[in-house]
């Protein structure tokens, strides 16, 4: 008896917390939808009740309809193939990374996992640690000198950090061992000088690139997404709080001639600067694809992985991030999606997955009047 009650009280909760994951989706695509009908004009109605078919016959729940109302204002009609960010989170993710994705994402593994020197790592942080990036220990009291014996400022980007937020900058005369302890593990890189192409929208931030790639069922990876993220005239670093997001055609690296604030807004110049993204192709492009085809062939097992690139002013890659838990899909999907329709994720599909969701808390209709 106690411990069907222990199932019971799992399922529940697991019902729950699905419940409350969709409805978090559902209302930020929602105001992001209504952003862009302001901007666009109504979206096309015949294509919003496709949407919703797609949605319940293909992806199996109306919960997913949101995320394919926002893809279609942008894209100006409906398309089949198209992955909702909610089914990516809750289908996609957990099918085809498991919980190689987090291994895959915690910093300290970077170097083990990729064997790679396009990470910008001086050392880690980890579990009470400090470890060069060959995992040999360094002394806390030669924290210090080891850290700072050629640069004169670090960034430390604690474990589990996402959309910019625990990123901290360091420099040689402020250091303290106690802070970076109280901050917990985490990755120490060097700051990067980036290119002036790059450099001009946003000169306080470094620009990074995210390259979306994949691996389909025999093995082979490709590209399939890539967008450029700007900051602000006030921001230290790029945050998804305040970025600005531009798509970059995956063969050429030219910018889009629009851009989109964090509302969705639409836009053809950077806010601050206000130089226009027509024309601009991103520096050592053919590199960055070359870079990060080659790291993830060595972690196939997450199928799907985002990469946060900086280019250095020499046109030098460095790669900051490896995003391979549920890394950002909705943008690229909207912009210049469906990214993902050959390899059939809508068939990963679970039928009781969504008979549970069903059953939890019932869901606000999805439908065209949103």
């Amino acid at each position: 008896m106690q411990f069907d009650a222990m199932v019971i009280a799992e399922r529940l909760a697991r019902r729950a917390a699905d419940w409350r994951f969709h409805r978090e989706h559902r209302t930020q695509a929602t105001a992001i939808h209504r952003t862009l009908e302001r901007a666009l004009g109504p979206t096309n109605r015949v294509d919003i009740e496709r949407a919703d078919t797609y949605a319940r016959e293909v992806l199996g729940h109306a919960c997913y309809a949101p995320w394919l109302y926002v893809y279609t204002a942008i894209a100006g009609r409906f398309k089949e193939g198209w992955i909702p960010d909610n089914y990516y989170g809750r289908v996609v993710v957990p099918k085809l990374k498991g919980g190689y994705g987090k291994a895959a994402s915690l910093k300290a593994l970077q170097r083990t996992l990729f064997d790679s020197a396009t990470f910008p790592d001086v050392a880690y942080f980890v579990n009470g640690l400090f470890m060069k990036p060959d995992g040999t220990p360094i002394p806390a009291d030669e924290a210090a000198l080891h850290l700072f014996a050629e640069h004169d400022s670090l960034v430390f980007k604690i474990d589990n950090s996402r959309q910019g937020k625990g990123i901290f900058f360091l420099d040689r005369k402020r250091f303290d061992v106690e802070t970076i302890k109280r901050l917990g593990s985490g990755v120490l890189q060097r700051r990067i000088v980036q290119h002036e192409t790059l450099g001009c929208f946003a000169p306080r931030s470094v620009a990074t690139l995210r390259l979306t790639t994949a691996v389909n069922d025999e093995g082979v990876v490709t590209v399939r997404a890539c967008y450029l993220r700007l900051g602000r005239d006030t921001d230290t670093h790029v945050q998804s709080s305040s970025h600005v997001r531009i798509p970059v055609d995956c063969e050429t690296g030219e910018l889009n001639e629009t851009g989109y604030l964090t509302n969705w807004t639409v836009i053809r110049e950077h806010p601050d600067s206000k130089i226009r993204f027509a024309g601009m192709i991103v520096p050592s492009f053919d590199a960055c694809l070359t870079t990060v085809l080659a790291l993830h062939r060595k972690i196939l097992c997450n199928r799907c992985v985002g990469w946060d690139l900086a280019i250095a002013g020499d046109g030098r890659v460095e790669v900051m991030e490896c995003n391979a838990e549920h890394n950002d899909v909705k943008f690229s999907e909207a912009t210049q999606g469906p990214c993902f329709a050959d390899l059939r994720w809508e068939r990963l599909v679970q039928p009781e997955i969504h008979r549970q969701e069903a059953a939890s808390p019932r869901m606000p209709a999805s439908s065209g009047a949103l």
